[in-house]
């Protein structure tokens, strides 16, 4: 298996790539493709057939990090702003996959405490920004979801990371239609 995946990463050009975005796929893993630069710690985006897992996503940083003065990057947002932002980097990295948010079937929220609010979580602000993308008329899907307070992000003044699911949708005769929904009452 070793040699087939140093096989895969010669051809696909993962060894040498110099960073370039690259997908490779191991003859012997059954189908799984990883995308992201060569040079990455971890993919950005790993597919198992026709599901696509991606990494956490959080809003791109609004102040750059400062090397002359020390500063590292900052967030000066709220969470709703940053969980806003963070879903549209999400629907980008699916755009370029060939899915949309309405193909998200898991969602994992991680929020930080909010200093604004005690150190909890602002979950109110997190729902707002969830409910502009998901459920909607233009887009009715909604995925399943956890979300979870964590004692810190990797920016400690970030508020959310997002991980999300995704499957591409089936096709063919066994399809399910996509305006078919089974709703079933709460209990």
């Amino acid at each position: 298996m070793i040699k087939g995946m140093i096989a895969a990463m010669i051809l696909t050009g993962l060894v040498g790539g110099g960073g370039a975005a690259v997908q490779a796929q191991d003859p012997e893993a059954g189908g799984v493709r990883r995308v992201g630069p060569a040079n990455a710690m971890f993919s950005d985006v790993v597919w198992v057939g026709d599901v696509a897992y991606l990494s956490g996503t959080m809003a791109p940083v609004d102040v750059p990090a400062d090397t002359a003065k020390g500063t590292p990057a900052r967030y000066t947002t709220d969470t709703r702003a940053q969980a806003i932002a963070a879903i549209k980097a999400i629907e980008a990295t699916l755009k370029k996959q060939g899915l949309g948010l309405g193909d998200i079937v898991q969602m994992t929220a991680f929020l930080s405490g909010d200093p604004a609010k005690n150190g909890v979580m602002d979950l109110d602000g997190w729902n707002a920004a969830y409910r502009m993308y998901f459920g909607t008329t233009e887009q009715p899907n909604k995925p399943v979801r956890a979300t979870v307070q964590v004692a810190r992000l990797v920016s400690e003044t970030g508020r959310i990371e997002l991980m999300v699911v995704a499957a591409r949708p089936a096709r063919g005769p066994h399809a399910m239609p996509a305006t078919a929904r089974v709703e079933r009452p709460l209990r």
